[in-house]
């Protein structure tokens, strides 16, 4: 039986999107559920947070993608307990390519991630853009969780990916929802994040995380480590708002 699937997504980059995927996927496993982190990202950041040595990788996600490589030549054991990972390298950045002419282009991931088998829960980590890997993650998942920082910009953005998830919702995922919208890197002292925050809230207060995450230097610090958090500092203020928001995402999926 396939796991819950949740893709986190902003075609925004630096919205503390894959920060928020890698630290979530390793609290959710440390709460004793078993999950698999999949990287769509050509950027490989979620396999580098988890520790991976990307030279040293064999398959990873352009295998499965592009040659339909299933999750046992693909899925790697990580060093945490319960969480597994799907790994990438710079050469999925060619998968866009190849993939453009490409019969079911767009259900490559699905098809793959039905194939998963032993898992509660599967996170994927979207790249920052609304191309076919992003396209890829929407149409797998059941639910998307959307990560950004209280600017004006995050505000257009998220426009704009309303509608590119609702495009993939009428075309090829019509059970896809919104699990919910995550503030992250959030200082509560500038007026500027205390009157986006409430932009947001007046639109979609019943998508938005109860918790928000703060300004907090050790989730700068964890990747640099290959480590998530809760095992780099899981007393600090970072580790304490994901820990919260995992808790919360879990009451809003059936897992």
């Amino acid at each position: 039986m396939k796991p819950y699937v949740i893709a986190f997504a902003n075609q925004k980059g630096g919205v503390g999107k894959t920060t928020s995927a890698v630290n979530i996927a390793s609290i959710i496993a440390e709460m004793g559920k078993k999950v698999v982190l999949l990287d769509c990202d050509p950027q490989g950041n979620s396999t580098s947070g988890l520790g991976q040595n990307k030279k040293k990788l064999r398959e990873s996600m352009y295998d499965a993608l592009t040659d339909g490589l299933g999750p046992d030549k693909c899925v790697v054991q990580t060093r945490y307990d319960n969480l597994w990972l799907v790994p990438a390298t710079m050469a999925l950045a060619g998968a866009e390519i190849e993939l453009a002419d490409a019969s079911g282009r767009e259900k490559r991931l699905r098809d793959f991630v039905e194939k998963l088998d032993g898992y509660d829960i599967a996170i994927i980590d979207c790249p920052p853009s609304l191309g076919m890997l992003t396209v890829n993650g929407l149409t797998a998942a059941d639910g998307v969780v959307i990560p950004m920082q209280c600017e004006y910009y995050a505000l257009e953005g998220l426009t704009q990916l309303m509608i590119s998830i609702k495009k993939v919702k009428q075309l090829y995922n019509p059970d896809l929802t919104i699990t919910g919208i995550l503030i992250t890197m959030h200082n509560g002292r500038l007026n500027l994040s205390s009157q986006v925050l409430s932009e947001i809230k007046k639109y979609y207060s019943d998508k938005l995380f109860s918790t928000v995450i703060p300004r907090n230097v050790t989730l700068s610090e964890a990747p640099g480590y290959g480590e998530p958090i809760n095992h780099y500092d899981r007393h600090s203020k970072g580790a304490a708002a994901y820990r919260e928001v995992a808790e919360e995402l879990l009451k809003r999926c059936p897992v």
